[in-house]
């Protein structure tokens, strides 16, 4: 597996990242195997966003993590936000920081972490 570093950061990252939107639908023992596997082969770098599942993912992730026992540290967990939904079906951006802080504590929570190593503003 190839690594590299992020610009003016200490963080280096799997070429390939775990993109988790996918997860919701998967028990707990499931992406804590995921997890396991992805790492046993090199992948360090999980993708969430607040809009997967609705949140979901973010949980489902830290209910893993909680069966991993210390994995956190061995892991780079990327997230994202920015994309709200609307009572009409539609999405819509908000990067106003009051909605970014709520975002960022909300990840926290659900991931059941004190931190994120990258945090993004999801575009698309």
């Amino acid at each position: 597996m190839k690594y590299y570093s992020i610009l003016g950061t200490e963080l280096n990252v799997s070429s390939i990242i775990m993109g988790c939107m996918r997860i919701a639908s998967l028990t707990p023992k499931e992406v804590e195997t995921l997890v396991r596997t992805a790492i046993d082969h090199g992948v360090n770098y999980f993708d969430h966003a607040d809009i997967y599942g609705d949140g979901r993912c973010e949980t489902c992730f830290g209910e893993a993590l909680r069966l991993t026992g210390n994995l956190r540290e061995e892991l780079l967990i990327q997230g994202k936000c920015g994309i709200r939904r609307s009572g009409k079906g539609q999405n819509y951006y908000d990067f106003s920081q009051d909605h970014i802080l709520r975002s960022f504590d909300g990840i926290l929570s659900r991931l059941r972490t004190d931190y994120l190593d990258v945090l993004l503003l999801h575009l698309f």
